[in-house]
């Protein structure tokens, strides 16, 4: 086998931003606010940034550390760290993870994609609020349509990935970045204004606790793995391409504060807008596309500004997607030795095949009787059973395997690259591995109701 040229990003600033790409993309502009509205605003928020801060940070560390000091791929870092195979479970179950997400990610950006054309074209002119709304049903039911999208956007991203890691994710990703936050905020800015702007900080702060269940406390947990990227082989990755001289609990602080602060912007685009146009928080997948068009019909210029934004949002779609497609490219690489294109376009072509169901989740097209035997679309199911249960599991095999397999002097080596002191290392040393894989383990045998919280 001939081993294969290992990339590294050319900056620390090039990490900062594809981690932050990877990071904040659909995870938060999509997934994080629908989340939010079906668990009842404000104590679940807060539950989320309790797991981002007390988990995710430690296990994002943990996941770059595991990445840089193997300098392999999610699988062949356990294997490179440790001789017993049976561990690249954890790296295994994060490439699978990112496979299906990219499946179903792809159409959700496919529909960005639509609403950049639909926009172009005054799609919610002379239509009142509930016909803006039911836009997105006629959209997401077409499955010709959703899968036209789903096919662009993955062929999109396969031309990116072509190019590498530093021509293709870090370039790219610095771009879309920069303009995603400058947009996000301005919109922000504007819905101060906005006659449900009150009603929506108060839904964010305090929020209806009755919404609040204990099964919430284990979608917070996904969804901050998810919004940081854990568990889907991505950050093992990212940090193999990362440079020894660079501080990980610095990088992944910025990281995750970087979420926690985007996150909070999303929130306070979209619930704003929902208050103000009498919409209903807890109303799904959708929340996005039905929403955000009514403000924008209001603004002036709002062709421009709808156009700019669902733009935007396809852009930071595929500062996400580069990373799920180039986890897996990069195992396949590795076990099959196989060049990078040949790799990215296998990866490619898979996804957009698994895809089709969910293109079709609307229609019962291809699958009917989907939702009455499984409660929820395809796409969703998808959805909910990786983040509620394969992200978290590759999350405790990760932490297990740092916290109690690897010795802890390879830990500190590369730990304290970049930094003087040890007392931080220990900390996030013993809270990973007593701590982390505690929590991890009780909130998942709470979903199983093994255990019962009321």
């Amino acid at each position: 086998m001939t081993e294969r040229k290992h990339e590294h990003f050319s900056s620390k600033i090039g990490f900062l931003f594809a981690a932050i790409g990877s990071a904040v993309g659909l995870g938060v502009l999509w997934k994080f606010p629908f989340t939010v509205g079906n668990n009842g605003g404000g104590l679940f928020i807060l539950c989320y940034i309790l797991c981002i801060l007390l988990i995710g940070l430690p296990v994002f560390i943990g996941e770059i550390l595991l990445g840089r000091a193997s300098g392999e791929g999610a699988v062949m870092s356990f294997q490179k760290l440790h001789p017993v195979k049976g561990w690249s479970l954890g790296g295994m179950l994060g490439v699978i993870a990112s496979f299906f997400i990219m499946s179903f990610y792809s159409v959700v950006a496919g529909w960005g994609l639509s609403y950049i054309v639909m926009s172009l074209c005054d799609f919610a002119k002379g239509l009142s609020s509930s016909e803006v709304s039911d836009v997105f049903y006629s959209l997401s039911s077409s499955g010709g349509i959703s899968l036209l999208w789903h096919g662009i956007f993955t062929l999109i991203t396969m031309m990116i990935v072509f190019s590498g890691v530093k021509e293709g994710i870090e370039y790219w990703a610095k771009i879309m970045m920069r303009l995603l936050f400058i947009i996000l905020t301005l919109l922000v800015f504007y819905n101060v204004n906005l006659s449900g702007f009150h009603d929506a900080l108060e839904y964010l702060l305090v929020g209806s606790p009755g919404s609040f269940k204990a099964s919430s406390i284990l979608e917070a947990l996904g969804l901050a793995f998810f919004t940081l990227s854990l568990g889907q082989g991505i950050m093992i990755s990212y940090g193999s391409y990362m440079r020894k001289k660079e501080s990980v609990p610095l990088m992944c602080s910025f990281v995750s504060i970087a979420v926690i602060v985007v996150a909070t912007l999303a929130a306070l685009l979209i619930f704003p807008v929902i208050f103000s146009f009498g919409l209903d928080p807890s109303m799904g997948t959708g929340m996005i596309f039905q929403s955000l068009p009514h403000l924008f019909i209001k603004l002036p210029a709002g062709k421009v500004i709808a156009v700019a934004f669902f733009s935007l949002f396809v852009f930071a779609a595929i500062t996400s997607s580069m990373a799920f497609v180039e986890v897996v490219s990069v195992n396949i690489m590795d076990h099959y030795d196989i060049p990078r294109k040949k790799a990215v376009m296998i990866t490619c072509l898979l996804t957009f095949i698994f895809g089709i169901p969910s293109a079709y989740s609307a229609t019962g097209g291809i699958f009917p009787g989907w939702d009455s035997v499984y409660g929820m679309p395809f796409l969703e199911t998808i959805d909910n059973f990786i983040s509620v249960w394969v992200i978290p599991i590759g999350g405790l095999i990760t932490s297990i395997f740092i916290g109690w397999v690897v010795p802890r002097a390879t830990w500190k080596k590369e730990f304290m690259h970049g930094r003087k002191g040890t007392s931080l290392f220990y900390l996030w040393y013993y809270f990973i591995k007593f701590i982390v894989p505690v929590l991890i383990l009780l909130i998942i045998l709470q979903k199983s109701e093994i255990i019962r919280m009321n």
